[in-house]
């Protein structure tokens, strides 16, 4: 008899370490996503600035 019962609370004891954990999904960290990208920035002012010289040079010209 009392082998009986100790085989069967190795056996419960068993079982349990193969259930440990939730029903739960696992939570899963995001990916991260870097873009790079150029800054042309100084792109936009050197339109104008041709610009203004070209203007410049007309008006120093007359």
């Amino acid at each position: 008899m009392k082998k009986v019962l100790l085989v069967s609370a190795v056996a419960v004891l068993a079982a349990t370490a193969a259930h440990a954990g939730t029903v739960a999904p696992p939570i899963m960290e995001p990916h991260v996503v870097v873009e790079t990208s150029t800054s042309s920035s100084s792109a936009g002012i050197i339109v104008p600035l041709l610009f203004i010289a070209a203007v410049a040079a007309a008006i120093w010209l007359l």
